[in-house]
């Protein structure tokens, strides 16, 4: 079971987006002949990056405290009814909800930057993970 990304509201300021690689191994003979023998059909470490400029200190608490929920029983993260997926074209929603077997988790803690009293900047990780049933 998938816990939800909080908070829900937030927007992010920049998504950076990187859709992974497939499982394989490419071998070439001296001859320069490539073979390419593909071991499965879905992507493994795609990476999503959050940045989240100038929100209130108590959204950045709610951040580092959904980071703490979602690692402490090893759950993975879902965007579905976020604003992560509300502000990104409709292009690319699906993307972010991860069209696979693949399941985003943080990829390290949220870093947390502040900026200006009450105000901080905060930097999130999540990579996408094949986990078994």
């Amino acid at each position: 079971m998938a816990t939800t990304f909080r908070p829900t509201n937030l927007v992010p300021s920049t998504r950076s987006y990187s859709p992974g690689e497939y499982p394989q191994n490419e071998f070439q003979a001296l001859n320069g002949v490539k073979t390419i023998i593909r071991y499965g059909k879905y992507r493994y470490n795609s990476t999503l990056t959050l940045g989240f400029n100038n929100i209130a200190d108590s959204d950045a608490a709610a951040i580092l405290e959904n980071y703490e929920d979602i690692n402490s029983i090893w759950d993975n993260v879902t965007f579905n009814g976020t604003g992560v997926i509300e502000g990104a074209s409709s292009q690319m929603q699906s993307y972010f909800i991860e069209r696979t077997e693949l399941k985003w988790r943080y990829d390290g803690p949220p870093e947390v930057t502040s900026v200006y009293p009450g105000r901080s900047n905060v930097e999130c990780k999540f990579v996408a993970c094949l986990d078994s049933p």
